[in-house]
């Protein structure tokens, strides 16, 4: 996968956030994943952000997808979903993930929130390792590829992995539209990796 030197995510916890490595730890003992399936690779922090990652190491943007967190409010309610897209397509945050979190307003969780509530770096964050309660939707686009590249919870690596295997994330939904139709907008602003 362009230029990233690939290593067994377990290989190298140094290089996972915590709740990230717990995770795959727990799917690798339970038969989901196999110790190869998911692979880790050092970044440069400074380079973390999808356009700077993709030109420097050489990986394209349709190989590449962001985890975003929206927060959706009902009354004093707020639900979290976590959206995983195509670092060239935006989440259907107003639309179809506001109706998933039945929630009346849905938005960007703050970055200060986003942190707290994932043990994970800001730019970082990955559908891996997330809070249980939270939805987790996939883009169909996104689990149809051999193979993605996501965050890995910190901002000085990534993850490699099939798209088949986020989709096998307990509780992962695959949506087909998640990425708002239309849309395809380069970077947008995102809070996850």
């Amino acid at each position: 996968m362009g230029t990233l030197e690939l290593a067994p995510a377990l290989s190298r916890r140094d290089l996972l956030a915590t709740p990230v490595a717990t995770a795959i730890e727990a799917w690798t003992r339970d038969g989901r994943f196999s110790f190869d399936d998911v692979q880790v690779a050092p970044i440069d922090s400074d380079l973390a952000d999808t356009a700077a990652f993709c030109a420097t190491y050489d990986v394209g943007l349709e190989v590449s997808a962001n985890c975003v967190i929206v927060a959706g409010r009902r009354g004093e309610a707020t639900r979290y979903a976590a959206c995983v897209v195509l670092a060239t397509t935006r989440a259907d945050v107003n639309g179809l993930v506001r109706q998933r979190l039945d929630a009346r307003k849905a938005s960007f969780a703050p970055m200060d929130d986003a942190v707290e509530q994932t043990g994970m770096e800001y730019g970082g964050i990955t559908p891996l390792g997330l809070p249980a309660d939270w939805l987790l939707l996939i883009d169909s686009r996104v689990a149809a590829l051999p193979q993605i590249v996501v965050g890995s919870g910190v901002r000085r690596s990534k993850i490699v992995l099939a798209g088949a295997a986020l989709a096998a994330v307990p509780g992962a939904e695959v949506v087909q539209g998640l990425s708002a139709r239309g849309r395809e907008a380069g970077f947008s602003r995102t809070n996850g990796g």
